[in-house]
């Protein structure tokens, strides 16, 4: 590959959403580091899928984002890979629910650190490299930023704080850095969503476009705010049918 095709860190990347991300990206030119937690088997699958279509295209890192010696390796060692960053997304997520008379202090822990604290710094660790490349960062945040989900408080004070980083990273590293956030609502259901299928017709039901969107409704978003929007900062769009218009 030519040595000036730019490099995107996508965290989460191994499978749903940010698996779709990295594939819009490489097929946009990117290089693609594929970041991942647990999922090592469908980080390397994928990764063998992009460098099969274009060599040395694709590499995977493993990295915990609640500790923060994890989220400096993992900047430092996704700038030496390649020798450059040009563009972060913090896709990342935990997300199950918190009744508040159950709430513990580790689901606190592991809700703002996965959405919030950890995104936070790694942006901190890679802003240099960033700046020097006038590069791009997008943070997936959620509908329910603004928009309470019952007995899911952690997730939607972390998404809120997720949606104001963007805010305010977008004021503190210009003029050299955009900032954007995609809001995503109903695109793919939860893994550990134990809604029967009546439930999910009803909640369909309450979107103005009455259908679920799809990871494509993500990627592209994510790709225009990387790669071509270059006079939008401090953004947060919401992808959901319309659904913040009931509300």
């Amino acid at each position: 590959m030519p040595e000036q095709s730019p490099v995107v860190l996508i965290t989460g990347a191994a499978r749903r959403i940010g698996a779709a991300t990295a594939l819009r990206m490489h097929g946009r030119g990117y290089r693609v580091i594929i970041h991942y937690q647990h999922s090592a088997a469908d980080a390397e699958k994928l990764c063998a899928t992009l460098n099969a279509t274009r060599p040395d295209s694709a590499h995977t890192l493993q990295a915990n984002l609640l500790d923060i010696d994890s989220i400096a390796q993992l900047a430092e060692t996704s700038i030496a890979h390649w020798g450059q960053l040009d563009a972060l997304v913090n896709n990342a997520s935990s997300f199950y629910p918190t009744p508040l008379a159950t709430a513990t202090n580790t689901q606190w822990d592991d809700l703002i650190g996965s959405n919030l604290k950890g995104p936070f710094f790694l942006c901190q660790a890679l802003a240099s490299e960033l700046k020097k490349r006038s590069g791009s960062i997008v943070n997936i945040a959620d509908i329910h930023a603004h928009q309470p989900l019952s007995n899911h408080s952690i997730y939607c004070i972390a998404k809120a704080g997720n949606k104001m980083l963007t805010k305010t990273l977008a004021k503190d590293l210009a003029p050299n850095v955009r900032v954007n956030g995609i809001a995503p609502g109903v695109i793919l259901w939860p893994e550990n969503d134990a809604q029967e299928n009546d439930a999910q017709e009803s909640l369909i039901k309450t979107i103005p476009l009455q259908r679920m969107g799809n990871s494509e409704d993500i990627t592209r978003l994510a790709e225009f705010f990387v790669a071509d929007a270059s006079y939008i900062t401090g953004q947060t769009i919401a992808v959901d049918g319309g659904k913040h218009l009931i509300y």
